[in-house]
């Protein structure tokens, strides 16, 4: 895709992307559009993430296909020069310099992607303020703990003000607290400061706390992509209710009515209708003859650990917890 013909509500194209390390088959036939905004790039860990990510970025070639990021190919030499300046980049790995400050990396990682000097310097004091590093920036990244250490990276893909980030699980290694500081930080930038992210990770809950958006890998494929509000919405045949009063009475009528009882805690249940389309007046009808009192009735809305675990199992593959 040209420059010229780039669609500004999508970021990032791919189109029969593969890619193969030898006889592993880390990404197959990828085709895939990521729009604006926050999104998570989840999976298990070998879907393909990472290798999705030096994709983009032209540290890797594909095998087959093509992507593009901000309407580059980052084949080309002018797609990569240009990708540079309008993407930020935080890896996976610990990959910073240890006996260099945190000022002087995040200036020298500013200058690489076509900054001045002196405006990279500048940059790099604001952004190491905006990631809580303002009392360490002169000390040796070698002393730096694992927080600081995310903080950092995340501060020298900002430095250059990019239009997107790409970030490869910023929370690897975190205690809560870090995690917590750095998943702020996430949301901030999506959501106050007009980033295009691009979340890679395996956790659940970081895409949950921080994206608009969600892409499932699994060994390579595309499992599912579409907003987390759609992948989670009401599910008009399952609802969660309240029996606070007769709630054994109930749930053995449920049956008879063929009603299914998917799950209860005490006198909090889920159940599903047994047609598409029923109404819910069943269940009033069911409380009234089993003498309980049924006090809430609401569309169960699924999670996205339960989207996300059905996506992935469909194959019959074990996940782990």
């Amino acid at each position: 895709m040209s420059e010229s013909s780039h669609d500004p509500k999508i970021l990032i194209e791919t189109s029969g992307l593969g890619k193969a390390y030898g006889k592993v088959q880390a990404l197959n036939d990828l085709s895939i559009s990521v729009p604006p905004g926050a999104v998570g790039l989840l999976g298990p860990n070998g879907a393909g993430k990472t290798t999705l990510l030096k994709l983009l970025l032209g540290l890797l070639i594909p095998t087959t296909g093509k992507a593009t990021i901000v309407g580059q190919d980052p084949r080309t030499r002018h797609g990569r020069l240009t990708i540079r300046e309008h993407v930020g980049y935080m890896p996976e790995g610990d990959c910073l310099l240890p006996e260099t400050t945190g000022v002087e990396l995040v200036s020298m990682l500013g200058r690489l992607t076509g900054m001045k000097a002196e405006d990279a310097m500048t940059r790099t004091h604001e952004v190491l303020d905006y990631c809580q590093l303002e009392e360490a920036r002169y000390r040796p990244v070698t002393g730096f703990s694992t927080g600081m250490k995310q903080r950092l990276k995340l501060a020298q893909a900002l430095v250059h003000d990019p239009q997107i980030l790409l970030l490869d699980e910023p929370t690897n290694g975190l205690d809560p607290k870090g995690r917590r500081q750095m998943l702020e930080l996430v949301a901030d930038l999506a959501q106050n400061h007009g980033k295009n992210v691009l979340l890679c990770t395996h956790l659940l809950p970081d895409v949950e706390r921080t994206c608009e958006h969600v892409i499932v890998l699994q060994n390579g494929n595309v499992k599912l992509a579409d907003s987390v509000a759609a992948l989670t919405q009401a599910d008009g045949d399952r609802y969660r209710l309240s029996v606070p009063r007769g709630a054994d009475a109930f749930c053995e009528a449920l049956p008879n009515a063929g009603v299914i009882l998917e799950s209860r805690e005490q006198d909090r249940c889920l159940i599903r209708l047994p047609g598409e389309g029923q109404s819910a007046d069943v269940l009033f009808q069911i409380a009234h003859q089993s003498g309980a009192c049924l006090e809430s009735l609401e569309p169960a809305k699924s999670s996205l650990e339960d989207v996300f675990l059905s996506a992935i199992q469909a194959e019959g593959e074990e996940v782990s917890p």
